[in-house]
């Protein structure tokens, strides 16, 4: 396999394992996204660099490293540092998305270091702007 020193958005969606549409629809309208330096047929060419300094700030998971035997709460969860509030934690949990708690002893949730790990390794990586959105357009008054 060559290693390119320039991808277009095909080729940085199979680099990273993830849809065109996550790399030209997500990724590439985050604020932070590197500003293309060439162009190849009808795609726009980014350096390689670039794109790998972008997913790594922006992109990949922070590893948190958490006792795989330990029991956590979602508050020590969100204390711990893994990226996700324990309001999520609940949301996902009621929602079907977040694992079944390996302990429910007092009424109490917790779930093992290794489940969570497990959980963290299945969901998405990419972390919203931090920014405030734009104000609402205001609806016309077209009389």
């Amino acid at each position: 396999m060559v290693d390119r020193t320039r991808l277009i958005v095909p080729e940085i969606a199979e680099t990273y394992g993830v849809s065109t549409d996550t790399v030209s629809k997500t990724w590439a309208q985050h604020p932070a996204w590197p500003a293309n330096i060439d162009r190849r047929g009808r795609y726009k060419e980014y350096a390689a660099q670039d794109i790998a300094a972008f997913v790594r700030d922006h992109v990949q998971r922070e590893t948190v490293t958490l006792d795989p035997t330990r029991l956590y709460t979602a508050t020590q969860l969100e204390d711990a540092g893994i990226g996700i509030k324990a309001a999520t934690i609940r949301a996902d949990r009621t929602r079907g998305r977040w694992p079944a708690p390996d302990d429910t002893a007092h009424g109490v949730n917790r779930w093992k270091g290794a489940t969570v790990t497990k959980a963290l390794a299945g969901r998405r990586g990419y972390r919203r702007n931090s920014q405030p959105a734009t104000a609402p357009k205001q609806p016309r008054n077209d009389g």
